[in-house]
């Protein structure tokens, strides 16, 4: 938000995210460095109805500010509109705000927004307006929210300190247990009881039933929608098949577009497999996608492994793997603020050999495998069947071991080099990569 308000072409800002990721708390926190806030929440009817009438915009302004029993300030002034999807004469005052007063700073936020383009009733004005996305806390970020600060300097510092591997897994694992959403976070910070929690967590599934259920077409869409919701924990980390989901008796069209919508309200992502070693990285949606929940700690919470935490050495052995795969994706998701951006996985499927990598992404001009394994790197043989396809030769392993680079040969003699680097630096695989390649 910082970058987006110096620059000197800013358009209003669409900030995009799910119920409950703090993009509010955000926007707050932000207009601190300005001269003036005006805020409007748009489940609010009489602020509502001040874009229904449709005033001009320089009118609308003024009004706004009598509402808050303001003067038009002569600093810098940052107008956030919340709830925006509640009204389709807002966002369209978007592109006026840009056209004709682009010395105010405009955000406006919501969290059902991509549910309801899909329905037709918004149309964000082309070319006017900006957007971005949040996410839940990664794990830099619960770093700096729970005050450590030792081992948030040791986690930035690339390559890590050998000494802060113990603490920097015990944190991790901690942030793996309750997940990113600040709310629990907060708790957590002032608790340190993980049981506190647990009333949260359900508010929050709850929550998100009901919100997203109201904009169904229908009774029978909402139920989908809900069954869907409530069983893609119990779904995350696996790959789908729309029909029959959760054991329902659903088709695959009404999953389809249940898991759709969710997907729209980015409570959860479906993510599809490539087939290709190199770029463009295109995915194939013939195929069974990947699912994403929202948050590791939703997923704990819904699965019932909050307790198994307490006994961990590592997380390869929870939930059949699942779990760090999932946090894995989790990590990689929280650097994209573009929302089309999502971090994809490669498949070979044929009669002889399948072959699954977990996870690829793009580094400069090459397509990066990346597994999420523990034991002996002989045994990754999906990731040599990628190698052998592909036109470079770094791949990527996290695991909870130390970091290292390995020297590898795929069965077929090509050479190649293994980073293995410790799960918790997931969302610092770029920063790694640069540092490998150097040495």
């Amino acid at each position: 938000m910082e970058e987006w308000a110096n620059r000197p072409n800013r358009k209003p800002l669409i900030l995009r995210g799910a119920r409950q990721v703090g993009k509010t708390t955000a926007v707050t926190m932000f207009a601190k460095k300005f001269d003036q806030f005006i805020s409007c929440n748009l489940d609010r009817p009489g602020e509502m109805n001040l874009f229904k009438k449709r005033l001009p915009v320089k009118d609308l302004y003024q009004a706004l500010l009598l509402e808050k029993n303001l003067k038009k300030s002569d600093g810098r002034s940052l107008l956030f509109i919340d709830e925006i999807q509640n009204s389709p004469e807002a966002v369209e005052s978007l592109r006026y705000f840009y056209e004709e007063i682009p010395e105010i700073h405009v955000i406006a936020a919501g969290s059902l927004l991509e549910a309801m383009i899909s329905k037709n009733q918004l149309n964000f004005p082309v070319g006017r307006v900006e957007f971005a996305c949040m996410h839940p806390l990664c794990f830099e970020e619960f770093l700096d929210a729970t005050g450590e600060e030792q081992a948030l300097e040791a986690f930035r510092t690339v390559p890590y300190p050998a000494y802060a591997y113990d603490i920097l897994l015990k944190h991790f694992h901690r942030f793996t247990q309750i997940g990113g959403m600040p709310e629990i976070v907060d708790l957590y910070t002032k608790s340190h009881d993980v049981s506190s929690l647990q009333s949260i967590y359900q508010s929050l599934l709850t929550s998100f039933i009901d919100d997203v259920s109201k904009y169904a077409r229908n009774h029978t869409q909402a139920e989908v929608i809900r069954h869907c919701i409530e069983n893609a924990p119990l779904e995350s980390g696996k790959r789908i098949a729309f029909a029959g989901f959760g054991r329902s008796h659903y088709k695959s069209r009404e999953v389809s577009e249940a898991l759709k919508t969710l997907q729209r309200a980015m409570l959860l992502y479906l993510l599809y497999p490539a087939t290709s070693t190199e770029l463009p990285i295109l995915p194939d949606q013939r195929k069974y996608p990947r699912l994403q929940f929202l948050d590791t700690g939703l997923l704990n919470y819904s699965v019932g492994l909050m307790n198994d935490f307490f006994t961990l050495e590592n997380l390869h052995s929870l939930y059949r793997g699942i779990v760090v795969e999932h946090i894995t994706g989790q990590e990689l998701i929280a650097l994209c603020t573009d929302i089309q951006a999502k971090p994809g996985f490669w498949v070979r499927e044929n009669p002889q050999a399948n072959a699954e990598v977990d996870y690829i992404i793009r580094y400069k001009n090459s397509v990066i495998p990346i597994e999420v394994k523990s034991g002996a790197t002989g045994s990754l043989r999906s990731l040599h069947q990628f190698m052998d396809a592909c036109n470079h030769s770094m791949a990527v392993r996290l695991y909870a071991g130390e970091l290292k680079i390995t020297p590898c040969a795929t069965i077929k003699g090509k050479k190649f080099s293994l980073l293995n680097l410790p799960y918790f630096f997931a969302s610092k695989i770029t920063e790694y990569l640069d540092w490998a390649f150097k040495g």
